[in-house]
C-alpha cells in the first residue's frame, strides 16, 4: 500500500500527542496529516475533506472523541460512517470501552503509548480498510 497518498486526521487537545502521532505517521510514509485541537473542529473538517483514518483523543474540549465518533457513525454520508477510527485514551475503563464499541470504534490506543504500538494499530486499520469491498 502507498501510505504517502493517504490523508489522516489527528484530533487531540494536547500538542505533544499530536506531534508524537504525526511523527509515527510520517515514519510510516504518510504525508497528508491534518491536526485538530478538539472534536468540534475535527467534525467540521471531516465533513469538508476526505480522510482515510482518524486518530482521536477521548477527552477533548468543545466535543469529545466519543461524541465525534457517534456523529461519524450516524452521518448520512457512507464515507464518514465507514471511516476507520482509532480512539486514544488515558483511562480505558470497561464502561468507556463498552461505550466506544457500541458507538462503532475501530480500535483503541491507551496513553501513554509506545510509537511502535501506535504504528502497528495504524497499519492494521489501514490494511483492514483496504480489504473492505468497494461499494
Amino acid at each position: 500500500m502507498e501510505y504517502q497518498k493517504l490523508h489522516v486526521m489527528v484530533a487531540d487537545d494536547m500538542q505533544a500527542i499530536r506531534m508524537l502521532t504525526r511523527s509515527v505517521l510520517q515514519h510510516l510514509g504518510i504525508r497528508q496529516i491534518t491536526e485538530c485541537p478538539n472534536g468540534y473542529i475535527a467534525w467540521k473538517r471531516l465533513r469538508e475533506e476526505h480522510f482515510d483514518l482518524i486518530i482521536c483523543d477521548w477527552d477533548m474540549p468543545e466535543m469529545d472523541g466519543l461524541t465525534l465518533l457517534q456523529h461519524l457513525r450516524q452521518s448520512e454520508e457512507e464515507r464518514l460512517q465507514q471511516l476507520p477510527f482509532l480512539m486514544l485514551t488515558g483511562h480505558a475503563s470497561t464502561d468507556m470501552v463498552r461505550q466506544c464499541i457500541k458507538a462503532g470504534v475501530s480500535d483503541f490506543v491507551v496513553k501513554p503509548f509506545q510509537p511502535k504500538a501506535l504504528s502497528d494499530k495504524i497499519s492494521a486499520q489501514l490494511a483492514q480498510r483496504d480489504r473492505q469491498p468497494v461499494s
